[in-house]
């Protein structure tokens, strides 16, 4: 799924069920599982054994992937990328810093989201387009892919910024095109000299899977 929503430059590796969950990890991620639950440490495994398939494409050498400030994962010099892991599936996408500036990724199961989330996490324009979405067509869980792509926007927009984004700083609009557009609410990050006042996604599903992916162009 991944691999369809980034540039061709960005090295993107998925797992399906358990795949991935008995591969080794290095010490230094080890000592990160230390108090882990069952489920939490196969996820941990499973995404790390995809990190280190995409740096194998990238060419780079495998390295530990810890975790950062705010639990962010630290990449090799060089190299930016992004996570994520849900029920039955998890990826990595990593890419050359020079190639892309930054990138976000996020996988959700493709249902609704529990009752009541969706009004803590979107703004009132942002619920609107979402109703008007569902009427045209009830098949693609649209609460759930706003909050994907909130995470895909998040998760590319910290690595540039060292700072928190709220759901409330950037409005979503998804299209039913398989992209989407976030206007950020509060000044952007500054990229090849430019601030941005948005980023530009992409979305798509896959059985009970819905994933989104955020690029950050240099220029």
């Amino acid at each position: 799924m991944i691999e369809a929503l980034v540039p061709p430059t960005v090295a993107a590796v998925e797992a399906y069920g358990d795949e991935g969950v008995d591969a080794p990890l290095f010490p230094e991620e080890e000592a990160l599982l230390t108090r882990a639950v069952a489920k939490r440490r196969r996820e941990f495994t499973a995404v790390r054994s995809c990190a280190r398939r995409a740096m194998e494409k990238l060419g780079v050498p495998a390295v530990p992937v810890v975790s950062g400030e705010r639990g962010a994962p630290v990449w090799p010099e060089g190299v930016t990328g992004s996570m994520t892991h849900c029920e039955g599936y998890c990826a990595a996408a990593l890419v050359h810093v020079g190639d892309v500036a930054s990138l976000g990724i996020d996988a959700e199961p493709h249902a609704p989201l529990p009752e009541g989330v969706l009004s803590t996490i979107a703004l009132p324009q942002e619920a609107a387009r979402i109703a008007r979405l569902l009427a045209e067509r009830p098949d693609v869980h649209w609460d759930r892919l706003l909050f994907s792509a909130k995470e895909s926007v998040y998760k590319a927009w910290y690595p540039l910024t060292r700072k928190w984004l709220d759901f409330s700083e950037a409005d979503i609009a998804v299209q039913g095109d398989g992209t989407f557009h976030a206007e950020l609410l509060v000044p952007g990050p500054v990229v090849s000299g430019r601030r941005l006042d948005h980023f530009t996604g992409a979305w798509t599903t896959q059985g009970s899977l819905l994933a989104t992916a955020v690029t950050v162009p240099h220029g």
